[in-house]
């Protein structure tokens, strides 16, 4: 797997391991601040969420063609320092209509810097495997880099809930999901009897001595200011980021070569153009290729990135805020970094050339388990959960399940049975529908969500963990399949003049899925849970059947 690969693969997935735990950590908890803050509806927060995604995915577009023109390495400098003005903007309390400028302002910055970053860097990760001695590699190189961006997000979800616990604590108050909206409804008078009686059962909870209105204002502001020293992790995250980028420059600086420029040296040095040239009949075949596979993936990620909205709204709402249990296992940082290193050291044992590795392997494997143990042995009887901390099983499961991934289609490939990327692709869209049955099926009986926000939901009604922990891992396995396939067949089949272009038209698509993301929380409200998630599994078996029936022609093109 991380045999043969060039230095320069290590430094760019780095680079963006810093980025996207800044990134991911002020995702998982932006829908919960926005509501949390503002008082906004499920509606007006998912138009908010999915613009501003659409935005974070569509300006690749600009920083693809920009960087065609001027390189790779400059944009993605400019978009880390822009980025970081903008969640510096976002971690700065303030009332409320200034904090609306300020959010939006940020949001706009910080989409404009992921689109001048995210995409190019990975074209660069890209060029790495142009030479003939890498190119057997590429696909394992994007799984590689496809997991470095997971453990930056593995870790942003405890990042986000430590820093709201704390702030919380520090004035002695608590999280509990359902205050908030309790607490604008009364504020704005819209709270029903019961709701009332609701809040002041949580206002006692906390031990709150003030009146009603005064605990409503008071846990609005700490909790809204939990969240923005949550986004100020980000700014901390791409000073990191941008040390590894230029620290280790010099491993990939090779690959920081446009066709433009690339041509130009070529000429300079009077020595054979460089890039590969293709007809214009087979450009046109390779871009309209392409932008079948871009009409499919819009499906996915309009599915998959429910994880901050809907699914994060269903964490809140509808999950249990406690595990017992071996469920506790789950939910300590330090167990899922353990279960990952011991992964690594169970494929290091069988796969290792020599026996003193084996043994090493053997040795970490035992250490791990004996710490997990001890680890498990030391948790409280009871974890409490926040809404955010379910975003962490996402990223394990891939960081995880990525060497058993590899060894899987490797094992394929040695037999000549491995799919081709649009194939996996396919699957894994049928498996992104499997996902949300399981989740269809755990949201049976349950009272909608306006029911919910109106007259609260009791304990006993409250869903184990483990529905939603079941519906990440099998979206893990769809995301394996789709995402980082995907980037590699775009790496593979865009026409060489056309690298950073092509690159950006993945990101659209993506930008066009997460724009819809918002349709799925406008029927957030009286709409059954269950009908809800139907919608999504629908979207992903057309998706599926359209990606099956274009299978041969997308082959072709990528042989």
């Amino acid at each position: 797997m991380f045999e043969g690969q060039p230095k320069g693969l290590y430094a760019l997935a780095l680079a963006n391991t810093g980025e996207r735990f800044g990134y991911y950590t002020m995702l998982a908890i932006f829908t919960l601040f926005l509501q949390a803050k503002f008082g906004f509806t499920a509606s007006e927060t998912s138009d908010i969420f999915s613009t501003f995604l659409a935005g974070v995915y569509f300006t690749p577009l600009i920083g693809g063609w920009l960087a065609d023109k001027f390189g790779y390495g400059k944009m993605v400098t400019s978009g880390i320092f822009i980025m970081f003005f903008g969640y510096l903007l976002l971690s700065i309390p303030a009332g409320n209509e200034s904090a609306k400028w300020m959010m939006f302002g940020a949001l706009t910055m910080i989409a404009l810097g992921t689109g001048l970053f995210k995409g190019n860097l990975q074209v660069m990760v890209g060029n790495l495997y142009d030479a003939p001695q890498y190119r057997n590699k590429r696909d394992s190189a994007f799984s590689i880099f496809y997991m470095a961006i997971n453990i930056g997000a593995l870790y942003a979800p405890t990042m986000a809930t430590e820093m709201t616990n704390w702030m919380l604590a520090k004035s002695n108050l608590t999280y509990e999901g359902q205050i908030p909206s309790l607490a604008h409804q009364y504020l704005n008078g819209t709270i029903t009897e019961k709701g009332t009686e609701l809040l002041e059962s949580f206002r006692a909870a906390q031990h709150f001595t003030g009146d009603l209105a005064s605990f409503s204002t008071t846990y609005i502001d700490k909790l809204s200011e939990a969240y923005n020293y949550g986004f100020g992790v980000a700014c901390i995250s791409l000073i990191l980021s941008i040390a590894i980028y230029y620290g280790f420059r010099k491993t990939f600086k090779h690959a920081d070569v446009n066709t433009k420029q690339a041509n130009a040296a070529a000429a300079a040095t009077k020595t054979e153009q460089p890039t590969e040239e293709i007809s214009p009949a087979e450009t046109k075949q390779r871009i309209i290729a392409l932008c079948l596979v871009f009409a499919v993936v819009i499906f996915f990620w309009m599915a998959f990135h429910q994880n901050g909205l809907t699914m994060t709204f269903f964490a809140r709402d509808y999950t249990a805020n406690a595990a017992t249990g071996l469920d506790r296992l789950g939910f300590s940082i330090i167990n899922l970094t353990l279960l990952i290193i011991m992964v690594y050291a169970g494929f290091s044992i069988f796969q290792s050339a020599t026996s003193k590795a084996k043994t090493i392997s053997t040795a970490v494997f035992v250490g791990g388990l004996v710490l997990l143990g001890i680890n498990y042995s030391t948790l409280d009887p009871s974890i409490t959960i926040l809404p955010q901390i379910f975003q962490q099983f996402n990223p394990f499961f891939v960081v995880a399940l990525t060497p058993v991934s590899l060894a899987v289609f490797g094992y394929l490939a040695k037999k000549g049975k491995e799919p081709s990327a649009p194939r996996k692709i396919g699957l894994g869209m049928l498996i992104a529908a499997i996902g949300f049955m399981i989740l269809a099926i755990g949201s049976l009986g349950l009272p909608t969500p306006d029911s919910v926000a109106a007259n609260g939901i009791e304990s006993s009604q409250l869903v184990s963990p483990n529905w939603l922990i079941s519906t990440y891992l099998v979206l893990t396995f769809a995301e394996l399949l789709l995402s980082p396939m995907g980037i590699s067949f775009v790496s593979k089949v865009a026409p060489p003049k056309y690298k950073g272009l092509m690159m950006g038209g993945w990101f659209v698509a993506t930008a066009l899925g997460n724009k819809l993301v918002g349709v799925i929380g406008n029927i957030w409200g009286d709409m059954q849970l269950w009908m809800v998630w139907g919608v999504l599994i629908v979207c992903c078996l057309v998706a599926a059947l359209f990606m099956f029936s274009i299978m041969k022609k997308l082959e072709k093109v990528a042989k």
